[in-house]
């Protein structure tokens, strides 16, 4: 899709995952305008992407493909303010949850050739998990562009527009409930005299085979949880799971439209 001009509205975290994921795997597309309300925020990105443009946000907006890369409370002040400069043609893509596709419609005055995106970060080594939900407008072409831009990231699955929310508990900040863990256990693992080369790809690995294991062997939850008989945090595992059970379903109705 090198023929197609992109804009991003809004400079931050999301941003840096897209270029660089589609860095990496070599679809940087060739235009790109990027707008975000702090300089040095550009600043660092342009650096980085040395061919990007910075601009105003009303240029940002007059791409073909808009990504609104934005929080949501400020969402509905940046996309009101865009409505005036969009093409008649152009596909928006909110990148945020709460506003739905027909507030979002309500917002622009009327526009609707929207869809919504729940990013995912391991996009920025093309393996997210980034669902996304059409409005009624788009046509079977527009979809087929879209997810073509975005399948270099990772997988792109169109979902129901209300179960949004819940995929950006599960994936968007999934990793976070793992990172912190995964980090301490391969700090531990060096102390224990392994080498980064050695403790790294031995937990990669472990993790992946995990995740497979629980969800590819065709055993149980609790059969698998019984494969490995010494369990040195089982202890923690009842506050740690109340913990998920408690605070999760507090984020997701805070995020709720």
């Amino acid at each position: 899709m090198q023929h197609k001009t992109i804009g991003f509205i809004g400079g931050g975290r999301i941003t840096r995952i897209f270029l660089e994921g589609w860095r990496r795997a070599n679809a940087l597309p060739a235009s790109i305008v990027v707008s975000d309300c702090h300089g040095e925020t550009l600043g660092r990105l342009k650096a980085k992407f040395p061919g990007i443009e910075t601009a105003p946000a009303s240029s940002a907006a007059a791409q073909d493909i808009v990504f609104v890369a934005v929080h949501p409370p400020v969402l509905a002040e940046v996309v009101t303010g865009i409505k005036t400069s969009l093409k008649p043609n152009a596909l928006v893509v909110s990148l945020a949850p709460k506003f739905t596709l027909a507030k979002l419609t309500e917002l622009l005055a009327g526009f609707a050739r929207l869809a919504r995106m729940i990013p995912n970060a391991p996009s920025v080594v093309n393996f997210g998990f980034n669902p996304v939900a059409f409005a009624p407008t788009l046509t079977p072409a527009d979809k087929t562009e879209l997810t073509a831009m975005l399948s270099p990231l990772g997988e792109c699955p169109e979902v129901a527009e209300e179960k949004l929310e819940a995929y950006a508990v599960l994936t968007a900040m999934g990793p976070t409930y793992l990172w912190f863990q995964l980090q301490a256990l391969r700090e531990v693992a060096t102390g224990f005299g392994l080498s980064e080369a050695e403790a790294t790809p031995a937990l990669k690995r472990m993790v992946c085979g995990a995740a497979r294991t629980l969800f590819e062997s065709g055993l149980t939850p609790a059969e698998v949880m019984d494969l490995v008989p010494v369990k040195p945090l089982a202890d923690m595992e009842a506050q740690v799971t109340e913990m998920y059970r408690t605070r999760l379903p507090g984020i997701h109705q805070k995020i709720k439209p």
